[in-house]
């Protein structure tokens, strides 16, 4: 979808969408470090990250499509997901802080977002590492691809 006109007209209400996805998301998250053991707001926060994956993929946006599909996937595949302590919820608001970054380098001609993907999987890392999965070993870094 990303190329010519049809791809400028759509690009400012996917940029509106996310951007109030990624406010509910913050707005989420906040509230859990209030308080910790609300189920509310983490099914918000993973209904956010879920519709903005969707959003970014129907703009051919791959990138944000795939690291809010991660982050969103760490959050549902928690052990515990009752339990985000400080670190956790610092490591998700750096991923937040980075898709917002992310969508301000969005080219509003070519809908090309020029970035490697180096700064993603250390916060999935990261993120993994501060909330332990269920099951097997969540392994993040082999899911997001590499650019070369």
């Amino acid at each position: 979808m990303n190329d010519g006109k049809e791809w400028q007209l759509a690009l400012p209400e996917f940029l509106l969408e996310a951007e109030m996805l990624l406010a509910k998301s913050e707005e989420c998250l906040s509230h859990l470090h209030l308080i910790r053991n609300d189920n509310d707001a983490i099914d918000c926060m993973k209904s956010s990250l879920a519709k903005l994956s969707q959003k970014a993929d129907a703009m051919a946006l791959r990138p944000i499509c795939e690291f809010s599909r991660h982050i969103q996937d760490l959050i549902s595949n928690a052990a515990c997901p009752l339990q985000l302590h400080d670190q956790a919820l610092s490591a998700l608001q750096e991923c937040l802080t980075l898709l917002a970054w992310q969508l301000e380098l969005i080219d509003s001609k070519t809908g090309q977002l020029g970035l490697d993907d180096s700064e993603q999987v250390a916060l999935i890392a990261t993120v993994s590492q501060q909330i332990p999965q269920n099951g097997a070993r969540y392994k993040a870094q082999q899911r997001l691809p590499h650019t070369p």
